[in-house]
């Protein structure tokens, strides 16, 4: 076998070849490892005031944060802005811009060439080619990129949104675990008072073993509802760190109450009927939609014959003739024609328009479902805040017997239970009703407010 060795002289390629090569080269990248964290990233303090950029949150106003005194609105800034989740999402928008960036890239050309060689001569062929294609389609294929990428970024005002709302409720919940401490820790005491003076009577033998265990079972009932509250308040508080991206050692301290204006029945509709031009995730589904638009009109572009152009040079290694001329090639579009992609597109485009439409049905219903129950709910609010004063007077008036002498202590307990139980009965539907609305608004696409409504939340009922 005889070894054939091919020289090729390289000073012999034009400058341009040589150029363009050092050029590519040049511009290249490197890679640097990016290890996963073996830590947790959770803050074991509220942290401070700080700048705020980024805010999208419609109607809301980043609260500065006082890390001794969340009211529901810091609570409100301080989830959106360090809730681990958002935090994991937001970097989705760094992908949704490279790929707006890949999308706009012009197609590299195609440097192609090998050499030749004679006795008299070194040759060479040295060819240069674009994808006329990829040019064709480029403007389609970067505007689905940026609908795209509008997608992501509504997607996450969406959630967002949801984190906010779970930020509210949680607020809600953990003020009104808070609220009714006193009213149980009351509860237990009375009924511990009645116990131990029936229990006394019965060592008298001035009362009957029955009564002094209805006492006892009525003890073990307000023991169980205060170490339920303590369950409940250790899981809202729980949730509520865990939300905040706090350590769950990390000290909170909660103020105020939550508050927000009713929706009049004007505001309410017309709310609803802006509900496509408001709601996050409703815009990020006609982004989406708007995407796959152009991503079918990409493959329509695509079923046109797939071109390239060029230019070569090269120099015949016999005679020595240097020529110089164009190259192209073109696909006969005989078989495929890029049907199949039109079909997956076209279909693709349907399924989002159906998902689109089934979206905003499922939404106005649940809206107007939510609407009746608060209205609902805020009637029986009105009727129970009616009735507490009634059932308050009562219970300083037994109380006032009692102490006279004029009521024995088991009736004055009767009282006091009774007003004790309408007492956290209306806290839990005050909160139950303030869920409802924090629901409403963010179902709504409506701004969020805190004291006086907008005009365009005002209106007759």
């Amino acid at each position: 076998m005889e070894l054939v060795m091919t020289r090729f002289n390289l000073p012999s390629l034009p400058v341009w070849v040589i150029s363009l090569a050092l050029l590519l080269g040049a511009g290249c990248q490197s890679y640097h490892p990016n290890p996963l964290p073996n830590h947790p990233d959770l803050q074991s303090v509220v942290p401070g005031p700080g700048p705020v950029t980024n805010w999208d949150l419609p109607g809301f106003k980043p609260r500065p944060i006082q890390p001794d005194a969340l009211d529901w609105m810091a609570v409100v800034t301080l989830a959106v802005l360090n809730n681990p989740d958002l935090k994991a999402a937001r970097a989705g928008q760094g992908l949704a811009a490279a790929q707006v960036l890949e999308a706009g890239l012009l197609p590299d050309p195609v440097l192609s060439g090998g050499p030749g060689e004679s006795s008299r001569y070194t040759g060479y062929a040295v060819g240069l080619s674009e994808d006329i294609q990829a040019l064709i389609t480029r403007g389609a294929a970067k505007k689905a990129a940026q609908a795209h990428s509008t997608q992501v970024h509504l997607d996450i005002l969406w959630q967002e949104l949801q984190v906010a709302q779970k930020a509210e409720t949680l607020f809600i919940q953990a003020t009104l675990d808070q609220s009714i401490r006193p009213s149980l820790l009351a509860a237990k005491n009375l009924q511990e008072q009645r116990y131990r003076q029936d229990a006394e009577s019965l060592r008298r033998g001035d009362l009957a073993l029955p009564t002094v265990t209805a006492d006892l079972a009525a003890m073990a009932d307000a023991d169980a509802a205060l170490q339920q509250l303590d369950l409940d308040e250790c899981q809202t508080l729980h949730d509520l760190h865990a939300l905040l991206g706090l350590a769950p050692n990390a000290p909170l301290h909660l103020e105020g109450k939550w508050s927000a204006p009713m929706l009049s029945r004007d505001a309410f509709r017309r709310a609803l009927d802006s509900l496509p031009n408001t709601r996050a995730d409703l815009l990020a589904l006609q982004a989406g939609y708007q995407s796959q638009e152009e991503s079918l009109r990409q493959a329509v572009l695509a079923q046109f014959p797939a071109m390239t152009a060029g230019v070569e040079q090269g120099r015949d290694p016999v005679e020595g003739v240097q020529t110089i001329g164009l190259s192209g090639s073109i696909t006969l579009p005989l078989f495929n024609r890029n049907q199949g992609q039109i079909a997956i597109q076209k279909a693709t485009r349907e399924a989002l328009r159906q998902a689109y439409q089934a979206r905003l049905d499922q939404s106005i219903a649940d809206a107007d479902q939510l609407w009746s129950a608060i209205r609902i709910q805020d009637s029986h609010l009105k009727l129970q805040k009616q009735r507490l004063p009634l059932l308050r007077d009562a219970a300083q008036a037994a109380d006032s017997a009692c102490r006279k002498g004029e009521m024995d202590l088991s009736s004055n307990i009767g009282f006091q239970s009774q007003f004790g139980n309408a007492q956290v009965a209306f806290l839990q539907a005050q909160a139950a009703l303030a869920r409802q609305q924090a629901a409403l608004y963010v179902l709504l696409g409506l701004p969020f407010v805190s004291a006086n409504p907008p005009r365009e939340l005002q209106g007759r009922d």
